[in-house]
């Protein structure tokens, strides 16, 4: 779970966050309370965790007996 700070607080840490991110840390950076940014090592991950993500989302139960003209028709009433 990412860590929240202040956008203030981001600026004048930015160093010490760089480093902490390298290390694996994950901050939200927010103004006023709201969530603006993140702030995530790059590259996304390993490919065995995005091979787990995979799998999971194999994993997770589909729906059936719904036509997708009907699933269709929920996407755009609830659009309205």
């Amino acid at each position: 779970m990412a860590k929240a700070i202040g956008a203030f607080e981001a600026k004048a840490q930015l160093s010490r966050l760089l480093r902490a991110v390298e290390k694996g840390e994950r901050f939200t950076i927010t103004v006023r309370g709201k969530p603006v940014a993140d702030l995530v090592p790059t590259g996304g991950g390993s490919a065995a965790s995005c091979l787990a993500a995979a799998e999971a989302m194999r994993a997770f139960p589909r729906v059936r007996g719904i036509s997708d003209w009907s699933v269709a028709a929920f996407v755009t009433e609830g659009r309205s």
